[in-house]
């Protein structure tokens, strides 16, 4: 009686060893079809490229950071303070001429027919605003960005 009930002992010891096998294969399994999914559904944030990861954020903007000019009829927006402040100390006629250019995108001939001036005054406008704004950024250049617009 005592081998039967030591070989009862060892079968049940075999069917729980075989159970416990069983168990740890389909974790296995488990675990490797999890990876497999990660691997095709996830990306780190090293292997994104600049522009998958420049979609992943936001720029708040806010419309006192903002100021707006008339120029030829437009409203033309200018985000940068600084650059706003440096706009208004042109002339009229100059700063109309430097938005409708590179804030409309418009050529010179077309700024032209829009001041009724004459194609080459337009080159001569752009050229010495950009001359007087490259001295007046530089100048400014001290941390002054962050004033704020008031028009």
């Amino acid at each position: 009686m005592e081998q039967s009930s030591s070989c009862d002992e060892l079968t049940v010891m075999h069917q729980f060893d075989r159970k416990c096998k069983l168990a740890l294969d389909g974790e296995v399994v488990d675990y490797e079809r999890h990876m497999t999914y990660l691997r095709n559904h996830e990306v780190m944030f090293s292997e994104l490229s600049e522009k998958e990861m420049s979609s992943l954020s936001v720029i708040d903007e806010y419309e006192l950071e903002k100021c707006y000019f008339q120029a030829g009829g437009y409203d033309v927006e200018v985000k940068d303070a600084l650059l706003a402040e440096a706009l208004k100390t042109l002339t009229e006629r100059k700063r109309d001429v430097i938005l409708l250019s590179y804030f409309m995108e418009m050529s010179d001939a077309d700024i032209a027919r829009k001041l009724n001036l004459v194609r080459s005054t337009v080159h001569e406008h752009r050229t010495r605003s950009l001359e007087l704004l490259k001295i007046i950024l530089e100048d400014n250049t001290d941390g002054s960005r962050r004033k704020k617009c008031k028009q």
